[in-house]
């Protein structure tokens, strides 16, 4: 019994830390497609939203990226 509700304790703390890890690479890839479409250094943006804290670094390029480069948004 005692172990049952330890493995259940333990799941419901790892399901929450994953989910944000997972959003978390996710927004790193996301910023770094969206750089690299609009004219700018993926590399650095993804590192900028990898190395600030997480989600300052998202909402800094948000603010200041740039306008699309093709006018139909791809």
């Amino acid at each position: 019994m005692e172990n049952t509700k330890s493995v259940f304790v333990s799941t419901l703390v790892l399901i929450p830390i994953l989910v944000i890890l997972i959003v978390y690479i996710w927004s790193v890839v996301w910023a770094y497609n969206d750089a690299e479409r609009r004219g700018k250094s993926g590399c650095l943006v993804a590192l900028l939203v990898f190395l600030l804290t997480w989600p300052m670094g998202l909402i800094i390029w948000l603010i200041f990226r740039p306008e699309n480069r093709n006018p139909d948004g791809t």
